[in-house]
């Protein structure tokens, strides 16, 4: 909630409409501009001082602090981890500014791309460094963590608050259709491999060139894959933004009372910049000392790179869909969730196969057999869940029960 010495102007400016103009003392007073939006110090007050959780940037500070003094692992990891849970919470009072003006689907699409920031940078950074397995493994994970867990929490706490909660299935359908073909290119690959490399059906003496030749052939499926999938990407925005975006549209959206606004379009926009860059850092710092952690604490490396990686990028998302939930603007989370898994399946990862072409790093999309059947099991489930339409905290407790068992599978490995 904004701070009392503010809402009540806001809230009486806000029934004046997009279009009206500010009467003459909310103008005075500073709160409202000549357009009938919040001023730019209104904005960011309401922005700083709405929630009690901001408190806690004052992690911020202390997680760069850490970094660059070399504190203890267990504190720079703390730290930083404390700092994105308050930057995820701007970041969703941003993009809901920002949607009482650009509608559920593009405000959806805006989340998800800001949310994915994060795993793009480490994803290139890692790939420039040869890394590969960290570049599928992440992005594997974040596939994972939005449609599980980020999804599965916002299923369960949108089900807590009402008995059913209603998204239009057309476009769910839609998406999740998408997300399928985004596995089955994966599964493609993998199953390729495991017919080139079976050494009960290829002699030893041709073992090594057979071993060269299926490579080679992952390669160019890969490669050829990629391309495909950016081009069916970009036809997935001009069919979800312009030729059928009434699919993806809230029954009433557009004509249901205007939500109260609290931040101007471009104040939000700029917050969106900003929150985005600074919890890119706080990531770079928390990713810097889980290796570390990790190993004095005994914690698995395919658990890091699939399970806690994922978690932290995902924070945003995690808070923001959670929160649409439970208002019951389902349309924007499946918009973040789904959307953000297909933006990193059809997007991220073919393009960090096309990056690795150009700079002679052999990313392929063959990922390992296990890590292939979790994703294709994965997407079954949340395919199953959401072809009716609707969602309950019980679908919700599915999801995120499939995620902890898959936690625990890697945990093991």
């Amino acid at each position: 909630m904004p701070p009392s010495d503010t809402s009540p102007l806001l809230a009486n400016g806000a029934h004046h409409g997009g279009g009206s103009r500010a009467s003459f003392h909310e103008r005075i007073l500073g709160v409202l501009n000549a357009e009938g939006e919040p001023t730019w110090t209104a904005s960011y007050r309401y922005f700083f001082f709405g929630s009690w959780l901001n408190v806690l940037l004052v992690f911020v500070p202390l997680s760069i602090l850490s970094h660059h003094l070399n504190w203890d692992a267990a504190l720079r990891f703390v730290f930083s981890f404390i700092a994105i849970i308050p930057l995820a919470k701007l970041l969703g009072d941003a993009t809901e500014q920002t949607s009482t003006r650009l509608g559920q689907t593009l405000a959806g699409l805006l989340n998800a791309s800001f949310g994915n920031a994060v795993e793009i940078i480490v994803a290139v950074a890692a790939l420039l460094q040869g890394q590969i397995r960290i570049v599928q493994t992440s992005l594997l994970g974040s596939i994972l963590s939005n449609i599980l867990l980020v999804l599965g929490c916002s299923f369960l706490a949108g089900g807590l608050t009402r008995q059913e909660n209603v998204f239009q299935v057309t476009a769910a359908q839609t998406s999740s259709s998408l997300m399928t073909l985004a596995c089955i290119t994966l599964v493609i690959p993998a199953a390729y491999h495991s017919s080139q490399n079976d050494p009960n059906t290829t002699p030893d003496a041709t073992l090594h060139q057979a071993q060269d030749a299926a490579h080679n052939g992952l390669l160019i499926i890969s490669r050829g894959t990629a391309i495909l999938l950016l081009f069916v990407y970009v036809a997935y925005l001009v069919f979800q933004l312009k030729t059928h975006h009434e699919l993806f549209l809230a029954e009433g959206e557009g004509e249901e009372e205007e939500e109260e606004q609290h931040m101007n379009i471009a104040s939000a926009g700029v917050a969106l910049l900003g929150v985005t860059l600074v919890t890119s850092f706080c990531a770079d710092y928390l990713v810097a000392s889980i290796e570390e952690t990790a190993d004095r604490y005994s914690i698995p490396k395919p658990f890091i790179g699939l399970i806690l990686l994922p978690l932290v990028a995902n924070a945003a998302e995690h808070v923001t869909s959670v929160w649409m939930a439970m208002k019951n603007k389902m349309e924007l989370t499946i918009g973040i969730c789904v959307g953000s898994s297909i933006q990193i399946a059809a997007f991220v990862v073919p393009l960090m196969v096309i990056i690795g072409w150009i700079t002679g790093h052999e990313m392929t999309l063959y990922f390992a057999n296990f890590e292939t059947i979790v994703l294709f099991v994965s997407v079954m489930l949340v395919n199953l869940l959401i072809q009716d339409g609707k969602s309950n905290y019980m679908e919700g407790l599915m999801l995120i029960t499939l995620y902890l068992v898959i936690s625990l599978a890697f945990w093991v490995a």
